[in-house]
Parts: structure tokens; C-alpha cells; sequence
């Protein structure tokens, strides 16, 4: 597991499936929120998102948003409709709150995965939990 690499890559979350999820026995999936499941412009959940949240709820995994975004009523509104917890302020790369996560919910390590956009935040917090790191292309707004 290369520090300086993701275990895997994808083009968008939606690459991620349950089907994916259950052969990598992935029981925790902790996930960045800006520009990795929504994007900025986006106040509520797309469609495409909600589904996906629900796939994955349906094959046995646990999603939790770990985010560096200090907006936590933002954050609170966004993810409530979902049904997901959220960790705002997370400072990644620092790892505490994957920790914690994976502590709350009694997961070990192996049976993690973060799934983000940047190297820098997502990949190198989840390197420092050592979980796996699955990274997606930066969203962008279509303008």
C-alpha cells in the first residue's frame, strides 16, 4: 500500500458500486463530501447520489461523511435526508476521525475504505488510518 498512490481509482462515486463494495468486503465506507459526492453549487442530494446512499445501505455498508468542510448546518442539511452521519472539521490528512468512525462502529481497518478526490486530504488520512484509499475525479459544475 504506497503512500503516495490510491489503492484504486475511479472517474465518479457512482463507479463504486455495491457489487464492487461486497467483493472488497468493505463494511465501512467513509466518504469526502465536496467535489467527491456533491458539488459545491449542489444544497440538497441529487437523485443519483440518494439511490447510490441506498444501494450501498441495501448490500450491508455503512457510509459516514468525513469532510473538512466546517459548514456544519450546511452539512447536517445535506446529509439528513440521506440518513448518513457527517464529520465536519475533520482536518484531514489527519486520520483521528477516520479512527474514531471505525472505532464507533467497531470496524477494524481491513474492512475500510475512504473514498475522496484529493491526494492530499482524502488519500494521505486514509493512508495514515491505513484503510484503503479509493480515489474519484474532482466534480466539476458544468458551466
Amino acid at each position: 500500500m504506497s503512500v503516495l498512490h490510491a489503492d484504486k481509482k475511479f472517474e465518479r462515486f457512482e463507479d463504486v458500486t455495491p457489487e464492487l463494495l461486497k467483493k472488497e468486503k468493505v463494511k465501512l465506507l467513509l466518504c469526502d463530501l465536496d467535489n467527491t459526492l456533491r458539488l459545491h453549487s449542489e444544497k440538497e442530494p441529487a437523485d443519483e447520489l440518494a439511490d447510490w446512499v441506498e444501494d450501498c445501505r441495501d448490500a450491508g455498508v455503512k457510509i459516514i461523511i468525513i469532510s473538512n468542510n466546517g459548514r456544519k448546518k450546511m452539512m447536517q442539511k445535506f446529509c439528513e435526508p440521506l440518513g448518513i452521519e457527517c464529520v465536519w472539521w475533520a482536518k484531514k490528512p489527519i486520520s483521528t476521525k477516520l479512527t474514531a468512525a471505525m472505532e464507533n462502529y467497531n470496524v477494524k481497518p481491513e474492512d475500510t475504505v475512504m473514498l475522496g478526490d484529493k491526494w492530499s486530504t482524502d488519500v494521505l488520512a486514509a493512508k495514515f488510518a491505513k484503510v484503503r484509499a479509493w480515489k474519484v475525479e474532482h466534480r466539476k459544475d458544468i458551466v
